[in-house]
């Protein structure tokens, strides 16, 4: 396995990853313009996991200075390992090499926000020493707010 920052040509294995996490496609040019602005943005950090010449994992995340904190946060913002991949340990370092990223960019913490429906999810988090210490609200903005709680939607 190799582990690095991900470059502009992993957009499209990232795209596929994401793509598959949220249960839903995408639009590709959105997904593009979006990741190439913060590839290029040292508020973020993408690590990818390549193995045998592909990606098979990625986590992006977002590094900021936090009033409530008085500190610089960073903060998972998507994290997808390969559903032929997973449980082989791919995860738990991906969470170790976040946790020493986000230490190199003078981060006092790491947070992620996940679905209530990802239940197998929030164990992982849980079994790497992350808290379940908030609630995340959401609003749609942009058509109907509905309120049941759908996977890929």
């Amino acid at each position: 396995m190799v582990y690095r920052k991900s470059t502009l040509e992993d957009c499209r294995a990232v795209y596929a990853l994401i793509c598959d996490m949220e249960n839903k496609e995408l639009p590709y040019d959105k997904f593009e313009k979006i990741y190439y602005s913060q590839i290029n943005d040292s508020h973020y950090y993408c690590l990818v996991c390549k193995q045998d010449g592909m990606v098979i994992g990625t986590l992006n995340m977002r590094f900021e200075e936090q009033l409530h904190h008085a500190e610089r946060i960073a903060e998972i913002l998507e994290f997808a390992v390969d559903t032929t991949c997973r449980n082989l340990g791919i995860g738990k370092e991906m969470i170790s090499q976040s946790c020493q990223i986000a230490k190199d960019n003078s981060c006092s913490q790491i947070e992620v926000a996940c679905n209530k429906l990802r239940k197998d999810t929030h164990r992982f988090y849980i079994r790497e020493g992350m808290h379940n210490f908030h609630f995340k609200f959401s609003k749609q903005l942009i058509g109907d707010n509905v309120q049941e709680n759908v996977l890929g939607r």
